[in-house]
């Protein structure tokens, strides 16, 4: 049967609706990706370093794109897909395994950090998980520590057992726990062995099963190995 001519009338101004839509969407998406990438101009071009950029709304991604080198000696460009070391953005992914430790009743904020570290001096104060957290817990930072010894970032791997053999050998704090501020790397570290021993998985393990997994985060690991090969990775 052939539709009566208002039917037909009302389908091709229907079409005719979305596909002006359409078209004002996409005008839309062109102006912002135009404006975004001006932002980017200056890192635009393959002999520089550079990032990868998301933006989205209501869940829904509306321009992803990378740009500059992800490896300037190899010339390997950045992608909307190119894995990143994320830095001390980390520590949020490390306090939140404690947190979630904690809710589950595995252990206490307030315990004191020698219950899962015996290995550690008494220092004559109670460390308390707490204070590792906040970064008030007046242990001196590992970065510091292993560049007086010659050992500063960039000359060796360096991993947590190198960072609980440091403070097992300190015999002061810089001041007592709770009383200052002092933004500490150790802490961080000593709080990623907490979680294996109090989990009974790696760092990585039980990250990936309580909060990489459950966020929808497939790409997102802990690189415990630096021998690992990471399709995708950008130099650091």
């Amino acid at each position: 049967m052939s539709p009566s001519p208002r039917f037909a009338a009302l389908v091709l101004s229907l079409s005719l609706g979305l596909s002006a839509g359409a078209q004002e969407r996409s005008r839309a998406d062109d102006s912002l990706a135009t404006r975004i990438d001006r932002v980017f101009s200056r890192w635009d071009r393959p002999d520089s370093p550079g990032c990868a950029v998301g933006v989205g709304r209501d869940g829904a991604a509306l321009y992803t794109r990378g740009y500059g080198s992800a490896n300037l000696e190899y010339d390997v460009p950045i992608t909307a897909t190119s894995v990143f070391e994320s830095g001390s953005v980390a520590k949020q992914f490390t306090a939140s395994a404690i947190v979630l430790l904690a809710q589950q009743g595995k252990l206490s904020l307030e315990d004191d950090i020698r219950k899962y570290l015996p290995e550690l001096p008494d220092f004559g104060e109670t460390i308390r998980i707490r204070h590792l957290l906040n970064h008030t817990s007046g242990l001196r930072d590992q970065w510091a520590l292993l560049g007086i010894e010659g050992r500063g970032p960039g000359t060796q791997v360096h991993s947590p057992a190198t960072t609980l053999d440091l403070v097992t050998h300190q015999k002061a704090l810089n001041f007592s726990p709770g009383t200052d501020y002092l933004y500490s790397n150790t802490g961080y570290t000593l709080l990623g062995v907490i979680v294996g021993r109090v989990s009974g998985q790696s760092l990585d393990a039980f990250t990936r099963s309580q909060l990489f997994q459950p966020l929808g985060m497939a790409h997102t690991r802990w690189r415990d190995d630096f021998t690992a090969i990471v399709k995708g990775r950008t130099t650091a």
